[in-house]
């Protein structure tokens, strides 16, 4: 089984300088190339790369794709049977590959597995991109184990036990690259941001598996490319979220749930007015106004997502609202929901 770990950059020098030694040193080369895909960098990172990491291979692309344009591009010229596609800020382990070539050995129906995320900031807590394995409400807002809206819980082995998740974070993504190269890899219409959840969510909608794993462990740094608090990141999320929920629900009445996702938008665009950030505020109105005039594309997108659908998974969709639970029932660890919870207990014993 030949495994591939490529990591996009740009401009990410100094990321590279940090977390790219760690890499090398926790890869068998003997099944594993490792691989920088340059996104048009102008920081110097090819010359850097070249004289530092010669083993390293270089695919240099002509301009900034963003990650799920360059991550397309990219892989079109990497062959292997399995893609990690790893984020320039984040420190591997030793001993991070192999529960995960393990498990996708195990059974051919897992078709993507994500590490524990801790953060490098912090190697107590998660991390906010990923945790330990994502998941989604029914109108589509994505949560973790171990991250909610912003809290981000202390690791203590609460979530410490391999389980089928909705989404694996694109900081850290395992893939079977046959079925990245039969969907069409990700959305490049995209750029960034949410890209990883369409890609799991259409895969699950042919009834492969998500799969998460405590054997394996990462830190990533997180908001290497654009910060937490950007507003172009804050369009992108909700526009990108908007966009993966119109593509690929499969639950009944698609239009009264794309009406009360908005409903909901609604209250974030008000929760940043009445704190005078009339910037972050606009931005969810342009993201809501580009979902739009999107429409006549994304149904086009449905239409043959739709036509591959073996299976519907919005079951697995948290039933209520995620936004709801948090600002007025005060649930804000993953254990505080009863569903969950139960689950927890359960494969616990």
């Amino acid at each position: 089984m030949k495994l591939s770990i490529v990591i996009l950059n740009w401009n990410g020098k100094k990321h590279l300088e940090n977390y790219l030694p760690h890499v090398v040193a926790f890869s068998d080369p003997s099944i594993t190339t490792v691989i920088v895909a340059d996104n048009g960098s102008t920081d110097g990172s090819v010359e850097f790369l070249r004289e530092r990491f010669p083993q390293v291979e270089l695919i240099l692309l002509d301009q900034n794709y963003g990650f799920a344009g360059g991550y397309n591009k990219a892989l079109e010229k990497v062959d292997a049977d399995i893609y990690c596609l790893l984020n320039s800020d984040v420190r591997v382990t030793s001993g991070w590959l192999n529960p995960i070539v393990e498990l996708f050995k195990s059974d051919r129906s897992i078709a993507a597995v994500q590490p524990k995320i801790l953060s490098d900031r912090d190697y107590s807590r998660f991390e906010h991109a990923g945790a330990a394995g994502g998941f989604v409400d029914k109108y589509g807002y994505p949560f973790c184990r171990g991250r909610i809206m912003d809290v981000i819980e202390t690791d203590s082995g609460q979530y410490d036990q391999q389980t089928d998740i909705f989404w694996a974070s694109g900081a850290c993504l395992f893939i079977r690259a046959d079925l990245f190269r039969e969907n069409h890899g990700f959305d490049a219409d995209f750029f960034a941001h949410m890209e990883e959840i369409d890609l799991c969510w259409r895969l699950k909608n042919q009834g492969y598996r998500i799969v998460f794993t405590p054997e394996s462990t990462v830190y990533h740094w997180g908001g290497a490319t654009l910060d937490y608090n950007n507003p172009h990141k804050l369009f992108l999320n909700f526009r990108n979220s908007l966009w993966t929920l119109y593509k690929n629900y499969t639950g009944r009445n698609l239009p009264f749930t794309m009406f009360k996702r908005m409903v909901i938008d609604t209250l974030a665009i008000a929760k940043y007015f009445v704190c005078f950030d009339f910037r972050n505020s606009w931005t969810i109105v342009k993201a809501h106004l580009s979902f739009h005039q999107s429409k006549p594309i994304l149904k086009k997108k449905r239409k043959i997502l739709m036509g591959k659908v073996t299976t519907t998974c919005h079951h697995e969709m948290l039933k209520y609202s995620i936004v709801w639970q948090f600002f007025f029932f005060s649930r804000k660890k993953f254990s505080d929901f009863p569903h969950f919870k139960k689950e927890l207990e359960e494969e616990k014993h």
